[in-house]
């Protein structure tokens, strides 16, 4: 039987997501309220700058009190994507507390304050649904969540920053330098004024945090996760990654370690084999690769970022909670039982590529060898090049842990005919 006094919806945010969410709750009404069961109505809508023209918003909705608008007691569901810590945090648990659900974007939130949100969520009996927090549009954390909840989730590897694979992929289809593919990015506006959030790694890390957490059950905050941005990749990275069949995407990597006991969750510049699916992922798309005991390996694929595709992941966590709301109950909260500790990125075991600018001469390969036989670091591949008393010597290894390759690093800096190290970078999805 269909309900016919409206859900009310108050948006916290109303920039390039919250637009988006406005004009598809208005125009699409009718679905809306076929799916959820109710009519869902539009009350409030929380701005900085209220004398903006908002098209398709009565400017009566606007309001500059946040505060006020989710205390307001009639609110169902609170939309928050205004983005940041504060005053994001104490609006949600606001909510909460004056009896809303919540539906956020906002992931360097997540990242830092999942568990006192998941808590605060509890403890006032509503839901907090966060699916556009990673990833954009694709369907990611439901799936992680429900769908394979009676699984074991082993690794979660993926592309979750559309801006750094733009530029990425821009090095590499066109040869240009990072400068150069950053420029091209900002112009087309993939990449913020600042993009020190995206090419750093800092956005992604954040995503790596909720995802973790989500996949392998255990608590995982963003200061527990190891960051390592893109500005120092290069052309000649490329050029050598060609040379191994590889390409070289940021990714967020987040692992159970093999006795079960721990779990790992990083982001940095890899290279890839070209024949996984990951290499294939171009532009500004997301893609992220999971690997779990019975399911298998599964791909999710989709626009990562940008207003229609971020709010279509919102409205879907409104519908969600609008149908839990008119049945009385919650949908899952928090799954954290493993309690499973995080382990620094030093006992990390992958493989690495490393460039070394070396003296042209006799005896320079078994200098090199040696260090990485002594510090326990096995070499898969060793290829030299040069002329004119300097050479270069790019170095494979196979699967080390980090504190081993950066002893064998630190070593390697110490011996006379070894110029300098160029770039160092690990090897995935092998």
């Amino acid at each position: 039987m269909m309900r016919t006094r409206p859900l009310k919806v108050a948006l916290l945010g109303c920039g390039v997501v919250g637009s988006e969410v406005a004009r598809i709750m208005t125009t699409h009404a009718d679905d809306l309220t076929a799916r959820i069961g109710a009519p869902v109505e539009l009350a409030g809508v929380a701005v900085r700058r209220p004398s903006k023209v908002r098209e398709g918003i009565d400017p009566a909705l606007v309001t500059t009190d946040a505060t006020a608008l989710v205390k307001r007691g009639d609110i169902d569901v609170v939309v928050e994507v205004i983005g940041g810590i504060e005053p994001a945090r104490t609006l949600i648990t606001t909510a909460f507390e004056h009896g809303a659900s919540v539906v956020s974007a906002n992931k360097a939130l997540l990242a830092q304050d999942g568990a006192a949100l998941h808590a605060a969520a509890v403890e006032h009996g509503r839901d907090l649904y966060y699916e556009a927090a990673v990833a954009g549009a694709i369907p990611l954390i439901r799936p992680l969540r429900e769908s394979l909840a009676g699984d074991k989730v082993n690794r979660v590897l993926g592309i979750v920053n559309g801006t750094t694979n733009f530029i990425l992929d821009k090095m590499d289809s066109t040869g240009a330098g990072y400068q150069e593919a950053l420029d091209e990015a900002t112009a087309l506006g993939y990449a913020e004024a600042d993009p020190t959030a995206d090419v750093e790694g800092f956005d992604a890390a954040a995503k790596a945090a909720i995802l973790a957490g989500i996949a392998f059950h255990t608590r995982v905050r963003l200061d527990d996760v190891y960051r390592e941005g893109m500005t120092e990749v290069t052309a000649a990275d490329f050029s050598s990654a060609r040379q191994m069949g590889c390409t070289i995407k940021l990714l967020a990597i987040c692992e159970r370690a093999a006795d079960g006991g721990s779990v790992t969750a990083r982001v940095h510049p890899a290279m890839i084999p070209l024949d996984h699916p990951l290499a294939s992922v171009r532009g500004a798309y997301n893609a992220v690769f999971v690997e779990a005991e019975a399911a298998g390996q599964l791909m999710f694929y989709g626009p990562g970022a940008g207003g229609a595709p971020t709010a279509s992941a919102v409205l879907g966590d409104l519908v969600a909670v609008c149908r839990n709301k008119l049945s009385g109950s919650t949908g899952p909260g928090e799954s954290a039982y493993t309690q499973l500790p995080v382990s620094p990125m030093g006992d990390v075991v992958t493989r690495y590529h490393i460039s070394l600018d070396v003296a042209d001469k006799p005896g320079v390969l078994a200098q090199v060898a040696t260090v990485f036989a002594e510090h326990g670091v096995s070499i898969d591949t060793v290829r030299q090049s040069g002329k004119d008393g300097e050479a270069s010597l790019v170095v494979v290894t196979h699967r080390a842990a980090d504190a081993d390759l950066t002893g064998t690093v630190d070593a390697l800096r110490k011996l006379d005919t070894v110029r300098g190290v160029a770039s160092i970078m690990r090897v995935e999805g092998e």
